[in-house]
């Protein structure tokens, strides 16, 4: 979430107030196919404000509609750029080409849909999402609820996003350090038998908002080929701040902990965490 709010964030002076001139679709899909209406629904519309609900861009347009823009793992918004690459796959001009964008994504795991403004809540890839980070609908009871009873470990459930929305790989690696909560115990452990909301429960909460703030703030983390609009590929200066993620083998910075970094493997995803503070 915090790279997604970072491209918001970059977009925002870039296509805001402007009308969408062209657009070419380079090919009929991304990880799904394209709504069969995009190109003529997107062309002639004014944007007029760029939202976010978790890790996708609600960009909302002056006809109706919202244009739904999830980055998967590699996609890349960048400006004025000339659309002409392999994996240049939707190429936009706006107000007759004064200004141009380009999506890339060489492993095509993104998402585009079109749905109207006034329904976003009921899409079908937004209506299930949990509370995000740093709003008022995160709370301790929210995240104690999404906890309770769940046997899988504590790592998996927290990037369900169903549970919190917008947790991603890394973030839950690091809060999960910071909170001194062992990736490998269940989530069912953390949260405790009763409804009383415990101590681990509350570390974890005030970490999230934590960690999430700093990352955000940052620019986001410049891990694998996520890069900014500018397509700079700097995005920030996270990943100096990193206590446990890509360390493995190494000492944790925790002070007084003394520790090594070890790589577990979860659900398919590398977790990095320190036995030693993390027991």
């Amino acid at each position: 979430m915090p790279e997604v709010e970072t491209v918001r964030r970059g977009l925002i002076p870039h296509w805001v107030g402007r009308r969408i001139s062209f657009v070419d679709l380079r090919r009929p899909d991304l990880r799904f196919p394209f709504p069969s209406n995009l190109e003529e629904a997107l062309t002639g519309a004014k944007v007029v404000e760029i939202g976010r609900a978790s890790k996708y861009l609600l960009i909302r347009l002056d006809n109706g509609n919202t244009w739904l823009s999830h980055l998967g793992m590699t996609g890349v918004w960048t400006i004025d750029s000339p659309g002409d690459g392999k994996h240049d796959h939707v190429y936009v001009e706006f107000d007759d080409g004064t200004l141009t964008s380009t999506y890339s994504d060489h492993r095509r795991f993104g998402i585009m849909d079109l749905m109207p403004t006034s329904s976003e809540s009921e899409h079908k890839l937004l209506s299930g999402l949990g509370p995000e980070p740093l709003t008022n609908d995160f709370t301790l009871q929210s995240l104690k609820a999404g906890l309770h009873g769940r046997r899988s470990p504590i790592k998996t459930v927290l990037l369900d996003q169903r549970v919190v929305a917008g947790l991603g790989n890394i973030y839950v690696s690091e809060i999960l350090h910071r909170s001194g909560i062992s990736p490998t115990k269940t989530a069912a452990e953390v949260a405790g038998k009763s409804q009383r909301i415990v101590v681990a429960v509350e570390k974890i909460h005030k970490f999230t908002n934590e960690v999430i703030f700093e990352a955000i703030e940052a620019g986001g983390s410049t891990i694998s080929d996520f890069r900014g609009v500018d397509g700079s590929g700097d995005l920030g200066y996270f990943p100096q701040q990193f206590m446990v993620f890509n360390r493995e083998g190494e000492t944790c910075k925790q002070e007084s902990c003394g520790g090594t970094i070890r790589r577990i493997v979860q659900s398919g995803r590398s977790t990095f965490y320190c036995p030693r503070c993390q027991r």
